[in-house]
């Protein structure tokens, strides 16, 4: 008898506001929009696209649409939807060494 695998799905595993925010923050630190996006729609499907969809005033079938693989959401779709979420981003200044490391890279 073969054993299947089933296909690993994140979003059953965010089930906490901490978990949530570390796994958003751990995806940021890669600075790779795509993987922002995707992460994004995998915390809205965690907490019910619908629930989401009915608080950020977008349909639900665009929100799929828009937190999949390779699309190019609006900033504001972005913006309405961590705001149904409950979730802010928070920026601030990169230390000065650090600074000076990412030239050094950015330069190779």
């Amino acid at each position: 008898m073969k054993k299947q695998a089933t296909p690993f799905d994140i979003s059953e595993y965010l089930d906490s506001e901490e978990m949530i925010a570390a796994y958003l923050s751990a995806v940021i630190e890669d600075n790779d929009w795509d993987l922002l996006i995707q992460a994004i729609g995998h915390v809205a499907k965690a907490r019910g696209m619908s629930k989401i969809a009915e608080d950020s005033g977008l349909g639900r079938e665009s929100l799929y649409k828009s937190f999949s693989p390779k699309s190019q959401p609006r900033f504001e779709t972005v913006m309405k939807v961590l705001g149904a979420m409950h979730i802010k981003i928070q920026l601030s200044a990169e230390p000065q060494e650090q600074k000076r490391r990412s030239k050094k890279l950015l330069a190779a």
